[in-house]
């Protein structure tokens, strides 16, 4: 059984943007959009995108893998109708994968492994 909701597995297949916050190893935080794809498979957020290894987000994931990321968007301004997921994690560091995530992308990745989610 998946920790999200139907409704949540269904917003997160439609979606491929995302914003996510780490924390480097001074404490400071780090948020940057991202590429991701919901993995039913693993029941995961997997990131990915072009030159992944060398991003500060992958090095602070490799130093502390608590993140949080957030997908949203908005139905609709008229009326005013935002929606959105808030997923904290642990991010799980793989070597491979990431080229299933977007074309051209690099084989490095990480698995978020969610532990909060809040729609």
């Amino acid at each position: 059984m998946s920790v999200f909701s139907q409704a949540e597995v269904d917003y997160l297949a439609s979606q491929r943007l995302a914003r996510i916050a780490t924390a480097g190893p001074n404490g400071q935080p780090h948020v940057v959009p991202v590429s991701f794809r919901y993995n039913p498979d693993t029941d995961t957020i997997d990131v990915g995108g072009h030159g992944f290894a060398q991003r500060k987000k992958y090095r602070d994931v490799q130093s502390n893998p608590r993140v949080g990321i957030v997908i949203d968007d908005l139905a609709s301004i008229d009326p005013w109708r935002p929606r959105m997921i808030e997923v904290r994690g642990v991010a799980e560091v793989l070597p491979t994968g990431g080229e299933t995530i977007g074309r051209g992308f690099d084989p490095p990745m990480f698995r978020i492994h969610p532990k909060r989610i809040i729609s």
